[in-house]
């Protein structure tokens, strides 16, 4: 049964090899040559998976008090695996952009082209915040203005409203003093 075991040792250790060669020359290559080169090594990795499988049933076959030392072999194995699968996907997902920026029209300078955008965009936004806080000052100047004026009317036509008398009068008193409140 170990002999078994080791024999597909031998068979994933070739195996992952090549996979690690051919996932290595994803990004160099272009066009159908890129694709072929993926659906290959899809197929490697299934077979590795299919291997990992088949070490795994010769472990559980193995008597209980030498099963220990396969088992930790098959954790690095695992291991092992899940770092190709996900060296393979990153090269997979540079092959994805590559194909995105030829469909797009990108020339890889768009990390360049996206700095220069942000910082017009903060350039922008610092010139709003500027017209911002000069408009709200203008704003709080004649809200002062309005309301030392007010203050001044109140002193000064109010007494005068009362002296006279007429109905015309009180209606401005009235308004005059809810307009004060408003402010």
């Amino acid at each position: 049964m170990s002999s078994d075991f080791e024999n597909y040792e031998q068979d994933f250790a070739v195996l992952t090899a090549e996979v690690t060669g051919r996932i290595g020359k994803v990004p160099k290559l272009v066009g159908d040559e890129k694709k072929q080169m993926v659906a290959n090594i899809e197929k490697q990795l299934e077979e590795a998976r299919e291997l990992l499988e088949q070490m795994e049933l010769e472990v559980r076959e193995i008597p209980p008090q030498s099963r220990g030392m396969y088992s930790s072999r098959m954790r690095s194995y695992k291991q092992e695996m899940g770092k190709l699968e996900a060296d393979f996907k990153r090269s997979r997902i540079a092959y994805s952009d590559e194909v995105r920026n030829e469909l797009l029209g990108d020339d890889g300078n768009s990390s360049e082209n996206q700095l220069i955008k942000l910082r017009e965009e903060r350039a922008h936004l610092l010139d709003n915040t500027e017209r911002l806080e000069r408009s709200s000052r203008r704003l709080e100047a004649g809200y002062q203005i309005a309301v030392e004026t007010g203050f001044k009317l109140y002193v000064e036509v109010l007494p005068m409203c009362f002296l006279e008398k007429g109905s015309y009068r009180l209606k401005y008193v009235y308004i005059f003093t809810n307009t004060l409140h408003l402010l």
